[in-house]
């Protein structure tokens, strides 16, 4: 069986919010083992939203739609519902009591417009809202159902888990367990991570394996279904051991983890310090180390120029390219500011190249060594810094790991 996911409302559709409610209703799904096929968003129109209803009731077991069952007249998901399933709406004193003992418990003041919120398809299921004063409710159609849910995310999530993931779970017999396991990756592509990873990524296979790129990072996601959650860890695991065999060091971490906490358990488990200079990278390795790491870090010296890194010791004048650059400057900010540990980044335009191309020359420094990358990149100038930063903390952490 499958599922469906309509978001509702037209400051969807104008870009004036993010659509987070569809990731998370998708991953509450995906952990009791229901495939989520379609996801769609539409205005705050009662004939679209209906038509679009329909069609989902003729492809999918279970929709879920989430906003648009607020008070005001442009919230119309109550009635589309209702149309799409040849309902009459009908009023609920039981929900209109709910209601009104959730405005009376905090203080407010009710307004006559509230009242529109007691209104639900005939036959449907009522969900009392308990942290919200938008019901929600379920409309069996057939072997079939729509399940209406608030657009505020905190009740929404909260409806979800409490209500709805029990009662799909009663109906449907729904005992699949769905559990992922995500692997961190800086230093190679998602192009050349396929390759690697190209036999577990068939058609078929359970676990299921793919890749999801970012700036600079790519996550390889392992997704493995069972009759429970344990049956479904063990699936994972020997997967999880083979693709570490094959990437190594390459990864960084595992689901929540970040490159900032990578690095800053090495920090601790060295009690080090690390300073920074940055020369064309405008602060954004240090902001994510200075989030990251607490006390270890030192500090850092944003550099606007190669004439003003003469202020640590350091001048590059006569120095060719950025990677010498960058190692030279890790090692000044180091002895600067007194620590153990020193990282830098320099930015350079390559005058030759068509496109335009930057250099940029990556170093970190620990006990009189000094690691040094370099690399080319195109695009936006926003887009190097971002990429900039991952690969910096990236080599920090690696630097770090090496030491005994």
């Amino acid at each position: 069986m499958q599922a469906e996911i309509l978001s509702i409302g037209s400051e969807l559709l104008l870009g004036q919010i993010v659509d987070t409610n569809s990731a998370v209703i998708s991953r509450h799904l995906a952990a009791i083992g229901l495939d989520v096929y379609y996801r769609t968003t539409v205005g705050d129109n009662l004939n679209r939203l209906a038509a679009v209803l329909r069609q989902a009731l003729k492809r999918s077991q279970v929709v879920i739609t989430t906003g648009g069952i607020g008070p005001t007249a442009d919230d119309v998901t109550r009635e589309a519902v209702a149309l799409a399933t040849n309902r009459e709406l009908v009023f609920s004193e039981h929900l209109m009591a709910q209601i009104e003992a959730f405005f009376r418990s905090r203080g407010f003041k009710f307004s006559p417009s509230n009242r529109r919120q007691a209104f639900i398809p005939r036959g449907a299921i009522p969900v009392e809202n308990p942290v919200g004063t938008a019901p929600a409710f379920i409309v069996p159609v057939g072997d079939r159902c729509v399940i209406t849910l608030p657009g505020v995310p905190r009740e929404m999530e909260h409806l979800l888990v409490t209500r709805v993931l029990p009662y799909l779970r009663e109906r449907y017999g729904l005992k699949g367990e769905i559990r992922l396991r995500v692997l961190k990756v800086v230093g190679l592509g998602e192009s050349g991570i396929g390759e690697l990873l190209g036999d577990f990524m068939e058609k078929g296979r359970n676990p299921t394996v793919g890749t999801l790129a970012h700036l600079g990072q790519v996550d390889v996601r392992i997704a493995a279904k069972g009759p429970d959650a344990e049956a479904a860890q063990r699936l994972i695991e020997p997967v999880e051991a083979a693709i570490r065999e094959r990437l190594g060091d390459l990864i960084f971490g595992v689901d929540g983890e970040t490159l900032e906490s990578a690095v800053s358990a090495q920090v601790q488990r060295l009690g080090v310090q690390v300073a920074v200079a940055e020369l064309g990278s405008v602060g954004v390795v240090a902001e994510r180390l200075s989030q990251g790491i607490g006390q270890g870090f030192a500090g850092a010296v944003v550099l606007g120029d190669t004439q003003a890194a003469q202020r640590l010791g350091a001048d590059l004048r006569r120095e060719s390219g950025p990677e010498v650059k960058a190692g030279i400057l890790a090692e000044r900010i180091r002895a600067w500011h007194g620590v153990q540990v020193g990282a830098a980044t320099v930015f350079e335009e390559d005058p030759g190249a068509e496109p335009p191309v930057t250099v940029v020359g990556l170093a970190a420094a620990l006990d009189g060594c000094v690691e040094r990358r370099e690399y080319r990149f195109g695009g936006d100038l926003p887009s190097m810094r971002i990429r900039t930063a991952t690969l910096a903390l990236d080599l920090l952490r690696r630097t770090l790991a090496r030491r005994p």
